[in-house]
């Protein structure tokens, strides 16, 4: 079972869900605006996944222009961001994929065809 963290008017997540679904995956579906991960979740993700704290910021959404998140995220702390995040799951960048060993950021099907085929 693979946790999907997802926002259903997202085209880019119903692609990602339809990627999955056709290989076979069983999904943890979640609307990441609704209920966003907590901030141990993101942190594990991150650990996971071995991005950084930037590529989880959704930085073509609404939510990062109106809230300045560019000039935001050069004085904040990993901590701080993450704590953002945890309370506003439209800043984070989806869908987010994860198990207990893999996590993916995004849609990029070569990432997926890595770790979710």
């Amino acid at each position: 079972m693979l946790h999907f963290y997802h926002y259903a008017k997202c085209s880019t997540c119903r692609n990602a869900q339809k990627w999955l679904e056709g290989h076979k995956n069983q999904l943890d579906a979640v609307d990441i605006t609704t209920q966003p991960p907590s901030k141990d979740q993101l942190k594990k993700i991150l650990k996971t996944s071995g991005k950084t704290i930037t590529d989880l910021l959704n930085k073509s959404g609404e939510q990062y222009r109106a809230l300045n998140m560019k000039e935001k995220v050069k004085t904040l702390n990993e901590d701080q961001i993450l704590d953002l995040l945890a309370k506003n799951g439209r800043l984070i960048k989806r869908p987010l994929v994860f198990n207990a060993t893999k996590a993916t950021i995004g849609f990029k099907e070569d990432d997926f065809k890595k770790n979710w085929s």
